[in-house]
C-alpha cells in the first residue's frame, strides 16, 4: 500500500454510527502503519475493504475464499490489533541492538524460551521470493512457530545496521547474501522480514557490525 492510506468510508453496512466511524478514522492512521504488516493477508484484505472502504462482508468472501461469517471474523480480529496498537516501533538505536543481539544469541544457542522472550505473541515472519527459493517459509505466525523456526540456526548472520536501523545479515565472505529486518515495539520484535533478493539488496543501505 505505500506510505498512502485511504480515506476511512464514512458510511457503514452494520449500522456502526457515526461517533464510531470518527473515532475508528482517528484510532487507524497512526496504528495502522504498525499492525497492518503484522497481520494475515486475509485479516488485512477483510479489515481495509470493510472498515476503509464499506465493502460488504459477502463481496469480501468472494475474495478471499471465505465465508461471510469467516470474513467478517477476519475483519473482527485485525480491528482488535489495530485498536490495541497503543505503541510505536522502537526508534532507540541502542534499544534495538539489545534486541537484535540477544536474539541472534538465543537463535545460536537454540534457547527457545529466550526466543519467546523476546517476540511478539503475534509476531510474523516473512520472506521474499529469493529467500522462499532457498529454503526459508513464506510466512509464519506467532511467537512459538518463529522461535522454533530460528532456535538452533542463525549462526553465521551477524549483526548489522539495515537502512540506518539494527538488524542482521549473512554475509559469507562479507558479500551480504540475507537480509534480516526487524520490527521491534515495547523491546519485542513483532515483524521479521528475509530479503535474499539480490537486486532489492543492492538497494538496501547495509553497513555490517562487530558481535
Amino acid at each position: 500500500m505505500g506510505g498512502h492510506l485511504p480515506e476511512p468510508a464514512v458510511g457503514s453496512t452494520d449500522g456502526a454510527d457515526p461517533e464510531h466511524e470518527a473515532l475508528l478514522a482517528d484510532s487507524v492512521g497512526p496504528a495502522l502503519l504498525v499492525i497492518l504488516d503484522t497481520l494475515a493477508p486475509a485479516e488485512r484484505l477483510a479489515f481495509v475493504l470493510h472498515d476503509m472502504f464499506a465493502v460488504p462482508f459477502d463481496q469480501i468472501a468472494s475474495i478471499v475464499g471465505r465465508s461471510p461469517d469467516a470474513a467478517r471474523q477476519l475483519a473482527s480480529r485485525a480491528r482488535r490489533r489495530v485498536h490495541g496498537a497503543t505503541t510505536v516501533p522502537d526508534a532507540d538505536p541502542t534499544r534495538q541492538r539489545r534486541v537484535v543481539d540477544a536474539f541472534l544469541a538465543a537463535s545460536r544457542n537454540g534457547d527457545f524460551d529466550a526466543l519467546l522472550a523476546l517476540l511478539d505473541p503475534d509476531v510474523v515472519l516473512r520472506a521474499d521470493s529469493a529467500a522462499v527459493q532457498a529454503g526459508a517459509s513464506k510466512e509464519i505466525h506467532g511467537a512459538p512457530a518463529v522461535a522454533t523456526t530460528f532456535a538452533g540456526r542463525a549462526r553465521a548472520a551477524r549483526p548489522a545496521l539495515v537502512n540506518r536501523a539494527a538488524g542482521a545479515v549473512w554475509a559469507p565472505g562479507g558479500r551480504p547474501r540475507v537480509v534480516f529486518d526487524f520490527t521491534m515495539s515495547d523491546g519485542k520484535i513483532v515483524a521479521i522480514e528475509l530479503f535474499a533478493d539480490p537486486e532489492r539488496l543492492r538497494h538496501l543501505d547495509l553497513a555490517l557490525l562487530d558481535d
